[in-house]
């Protein structure tokens, strides 16, 4: 197999780990004696409800909110669509509809929460005071900001009606089980679509102190609300959540093929934050010691990790990028034109971002070709327009939306 397969196809058996199909069925508990109520939020949320009716063996009910383009289609189950990353009314629709259908339950119902990567942004119901154009606003400054998945949700949480538990509170007294596809860092449930449905963290620092810090402006009413941020009410006794898929998983799966395929794997973690330049940078002199000096490993091996990046823009105007390709190009600069190493960085998702790729590909002669082509690498990266340097180059992955989202895949081939 040539790199580039060999790439393609530990980043395809990375998210095949992580389908609806394979892991929901595993954590189903049996029918209650009253009625089933499904709810849902993410980018794997419609395929998950897909998934959860063919299983199911009684009558179910509810509404699931996903991506546009990401709906699949259900007998039972509403599937609604809304936008992502930057919320927009439908999401407000979807989180009154899902509100509703948890009206007036008993102990005897069972509400399954389907929740995945990407409901944060899908689930939008402000509280008093705060409009979806101020949700709008602050999502765009928390990303220009750089901040981190945890500090984004925790932010979420604190201006929202549905998010950090409180849609648990409203199905009281109904049993409710969390299934969850993790997509953060840790795998910490509360924070995948920010926990609606899961008991919020209580040792986080707060809403109103992580703007300060990220040096968000706020305005008066916006802060206001943060500093008025409380619990959601009630406990928890009546819920139990299950982590269906999780990045390891995945990795894991995907080390296991390299073996099959002859390489050595190692995993460095699933859960790398940081800025995409500077993991790149990281990654990129651990290949090149492996590749000179044979340590950590020896070749031919595979490098894998996972976990979220994020872009920083400051003063400059982006082009067209996502954190995998904006990694992706720093790494291939920081090899100094190391031809024996080809890596791939891909949103499991299938959307890098907000563009229409998963990531990219660095080959070996990508530098070369970009040469010849006339492709000026660095001036992409510096303005962090690195898709249209991999579109040039002829090395996005475009895989179209996979229905799962255990974050990003990076993979590097150590010849």
């Amino acid at each position: 197999m040539t790199p580039r397969a060999i790439l393609l196809d530990l980043f395809h058996t990375a998210v095949a780990a992580a389908q609806a199909s394979k892991r929901l069925p595993l954590f189903l508990p049996p029918p209650p004696r009253g009625r089933t109520i499904v709810i849902g939020a993410g980018k794997a949320a419609a395929e998950m409800a897909a998934q959860l009716e063919a299983a199911w063996p009684g009558p179910l009910e509810g509404v699931v909110v996903t991506r546009y383009g990401h709906a699949v289609p259900c007998r039972h189950i509403r599937v609604l669509e809304a936008a992502h990353p930057f919320p927009d009314e439908n999401g407000i629709v979807a989180a009154r509809e899902i509100r509703a259908a948890l009206a007036g339950l008993s102990a005897d119902d069972l509400v399954i929460s389907l929740m995945s990567g990407g409901g944060s942004a899908l689930l939008v119901e402000p509280v008093p005071g705060i409009s979806l154009a101020d949700k709008q606003q602050l999502t765009r400054d928390l990303f220009q900001a750089g901040a981190t998945i945890r500090e984004l949700n925790r932010v979420r949480q604190a201006l929202s009606q549905v998010k950090g538990g409180r849609l648990a509170a409203a199905a009281w007294p109904a049993q409710v089980l969390t299934l969850v596809i993790s997509d953060v860092p840790g795998d910490d449930p509360a924070l995948v679509a920010s926990g609606p449905t899961v008991a919020p963290s209580s040792d986080e620092e707060s809403a109103l102190a992580i703007a300060g810090r990220l040096g968000v402006a706020l305005p008066a009413h916006v802060r206001a609300a943060l500093a008025a941020a409380t619990a959601p009410p009630g406990d928890f006794a009546h819920c139990r959540t299950e982590l269906i898929a999780t990045p390891m998983q995945s990795l894991r799966a995907a080390a296991a093929r390299a073996r099959e395929l002859g390489l050595t794997p190692l995993i460095l973690s699933d859960c790398i934050e940081g800025e995409a330049r500077e993991v790149a940078e990281v990654h990129a002199g651990i290949a090149l010691s492996a590749k000179h000096y044979g340590e950590p490993l020896a070749g031919p091996a595979v490098l894998l990790s996972g976990g979220e990046t994020k872009v920083s823009f400051g003063a400059v105007k982006p082009g067209r990028g996502g954190r995998n390709v904006e990694f992706l190009l720093a790494l291939g600069l920081a090899l100094r034109g190391e031809r024996s190493i080809n890596a791939i960085a891909c949103d499991t998702d299938g959307v890098d971002g907000s563009e229409d790729n998963a990531g990219a590909l660095w080959l070996a002669d990508s530098a070369e070709r970009a040469r010849a082509g006339g492709v000026d690498l660095r001036g992409y990266l510096d303005r962090h327009d690195a898709y249209s340097a991999f579109a040039a180059l002829g090395d996005l992955v475009v895989c179209g939306p996979t229905h799962t989202n255990v974050n990003d895949f990076r993979a590097i081939l150590i010849a």
